[in-house]
């Protein structure tokens, strides 16, 4: 599936065409992959629509992608053809920078993401350098293991950088594929913070109390028990606002989204000194993911384990499974299986 230029999904239900394109050819110290899989992000629109655009066109998108080795090159020593693979929103970094010696290479100026700096996974092939390829935990099915990748890494950076202790409240703003997955994070690693979610959707906040929150309710709810930490997970800024209303004094805001949208950007003018920042609030936003982040909740999400809620398409349903992500037709996380 091919990106050729940016355009607004909102207008044009098919962004991608599929196309037919020569296998890659890996590296001395690369992989070939044959995917299997591939999940489908909320980045993928914005990389379409163009708030975070790709460095080169046509591309092909996707970054969480399952798949099996199938060619090495000849210096990759630790993986073999047929092992099974994951590849995550970082495709490379610099390695050499501060950044990236400090273990901070989410914020390296040679960042290149997958899918956007380089083809990624709606394809049927696919290569990358074996230092950013993951071997997948068993337990887990391909479709299952494909959001772990994004929607689980991020969401897993997104909690460590709450700085949240057992027993501390914490809020959840928006509950698609990362919510989901950072709800079940939560409950295993501090069994007596009371979680709550803030969603549009009814279904999605049934969704959030069968898998354990305390309370759910609609993302201008004020409730009265004040939040040590919330987690922002929508692409609109209208959240932010309500978000701060609900933390506590000291209280963080953690934004994950690579990108917020412009439609409702004006909205941020009713932010209140006194009302939403004053008494210390914080607001931190997510870059990113360490290849860190990717294994160390591969880790934990075996250990659980937690097993997301997955809707799977057909391959030739990428732009249905796109516009219906723009929709917020959503329960879990969407997957394009691509190679049975």
């Amino acid at each position: 599936m091919i990106l050729s230029a940016i355009t607004d999904v909102a207008k044009n239900n098919k962004p991608l065409t599929m196309a037919l394109v020569t296998d890659p050819v890996p590296s001395d110290n690369e992989v070939l992959i044959k995917v299997s899989v591939c999940g489908v992000c909320h980045t993928e629109l914005d990389e379409i629509e163009g708030r975070t655009p790709p460095s080169l066109f046509p591309v092909i998108p996707g970054h969480q992608v399952i798949g099996k080795v199938e060619a090495a090159g000849k210096n990759v020593r630790n993986l073999e053809p047929g092992d099974r693979v994951g590849v995550a929103w970082i495709f490379s970094s610099c390695g050499k920078c501060d950044y990236c010696l400090a273990g901070f290479e989410n914020l390296c100026t040679g960042f290149r993401a997958t899918g956007r700096d380089a083809n990624g996974g709606y394809a049927e092939y696919m290569t990358v350098a074996e230092d950013y390829a993951y071997k997948i935990p068993d337990i887990f099915t391909d479709s299952q293991a494909a959001p772990l990748l994004c929607a689980g890494a991020v969401g897993y950076r997104s909690f460590m950088l709450t700085g949240l202790k057992n027993g501390q409240n914490i809020g959840l703003t928006g509950f698609g594929a990362s919510g989901h997955l950072v709800l079940q994070i939560i409950k295993y690693k501090y069994p007596d913070t009371k979680i709550f979610v803030f969603a549009r959707s009814e279904n999605e906040r049934a969704f959030a109390l069968e898998l354990g929150a305390y309370w759910a309710g609609d993302t201008t709810a004020v409730i009265p028990e004040l939040l040590d930490s919330i987690i922002d997970t929508t692409p609109v800024w209208r959240t932010v606002v309500e978000a701060l209303k609900n933390l506590k004094p000291g209280g963080r805001l953690v934004i994950n989204a690579i990108r917020k949208e412009e439609a409702d950007k004006d909205y941020l003018l009713n932010i209140d000194y006194s009302r939403h920042l004053w008494m210390e609030k914080e607001i931190k936003s997510v870059a990113n993911v360490t290849r860190k982040d990717v294994k160390s909740f591969l880790e934990i999400a075996a250990e659980v384990p937690i097993i997301p809620e997955v809707q799977e398409y057909s391959f030739e349903e990428a732009n249905l499974a796109l516009t219906e992500l723009k929709k917020r037709k959503i329960r879990g996380a969407k997957v394009l299986v691509i190679n049975e």
